[in-house]
């Protein structure tokens, strides 16, 4: 069995999208619909930067989505490679998670561009600069960092509690920690205390799956009752879940949840394979590729970005 997985932020990077916009006019044709939907040039920020600009979470979300969903139209348009027809289910990694159901046909590219401009200024304005952090914790599995985690939480000087709580369990070595400033400060100074190798503060702008998200979850709640999913011809792992889903009401709810929720991508690795994906092909990045090799070692594990990966991946299909 086979699932096709779309990366999160992150993996956005100036010059993204640009040689296969070069070598294909289905390529083209996403980037176009993006800049349409979005009545702005991200295709141009994308190729050209600024790299400051195309990193802000508003920008980099679609630009993300945009670039796996060229790849995702190349592979149907030039090749006659139906995810479809080829593929059991699709996962994503946060915004991920919309590419997915836009490659699943749940939502169209316009309208998933458009909801991820939302849920990037909805997430940045929910905290205010400075009030937020995330760190990675390197060497971490979940039961060390959620101990971490709830050791952080509780500042010294007053016994009061802030948020310090698991965003993203990546892998068996690899958790990601969101929520109040200095309890991520607080993280980070204690991990050697609970047997972590180290943590790294993340350059983030906003602490990102965490309960400080609600006013961006409330948000997405709106946004997602006006331009509901539609039923997606692969079921899709959610984030929050860990679980395959195919209704689209429980699909709009689980979006809402992951705003502020975890997000799940070990345990959906694993799950994939419990139900008898082998392949994993991810599209549009290379981040993804190694945490589900890591988590599920027996995974065969393909990255498609370039025209080339695309013509090797259309032959092996």
């Amino acid at each position: 069995m086979k699932a096709f997985v779309f990366p999160g932020q992150g993996s956005q990077k100036v010059g993204m999208g640009a040689d296969l916009a070069a070598a294909s006019s289905a390529a083209r044709e996403v980037f176009e619909e993006v800049n349409d939907a979005l009545r702005q040039d991200l295709a141009k920020l994308m190729a050209e930067g600024p790299e400051d600009q195309l990193t802000l979470t508003e920008n980099a979300q679609p630009a993300i989505m945009a670039n796996a969903m060229a790849v995702v139209r190349v592979l149907g348009r030039e090749f006659g490679v139906s995810l479809g027809e080829k593929g059991d289910y699709v996962a994503g990694h946060s915004l991920g998670e919309y590419t997915a159901l836009c490659a699943a046909r749940a939502f169209s590219v316009a309208d998933t561009a458009k909801l991820l401009k939302l849920r990037g200024q909805a997430m940045q304005a929910a905290v205010p600069v400075g009030v937020g952090s995330m760190c990675a914790l390197l060497g971490a599995d979940i039961e060390k960092a959620t101990q971490l985690a709830e050791a952080a939480a509780v500042d010294p000087a007053t016994g009061e509690s802030q948020v310090c709580t698991v965003a993203n369990d990546n892998d068996p070595t690899q958790v990601v920690l969101s929520g109040h400033v200095d309890a991520i400060d607080r993280a980070i100074a204690m991990v050697k205390d609970f047997g972590i190798k180290r943590g790294v503060k993340l350059p983030v702008s906003a602490p990102f799956h965490c309960p400080l998200m609600q006013p961006a979850a409330d948000a997405m709640a709106e946004a997602l009752a006006a331009t509901p999913p539609s039923a997606p011809i692969l079921p899709v792992f959610a984030n929050v879940t860990a679980q395959p889903v195919a209704d689209p009401a429980e699909i709009r709810r689980l979006l809402v949840e992951q705003v502020t929720g975890r997000v799940r991508w070990r345990e959906s690795a694993i799950g994939m394979g419990a139900v008898g994906v082998t392949h994993f092909y991810e599209l549009g990045g290379k981040v993804l590729a190694p945490m589900i090799k890591r988590s599920f070692p027996d995974a065969v594990v393909t990255s498609i970005v370039t025209m080339e990966d695309i013509e090797a991946l259309a032959k092996e299909l």
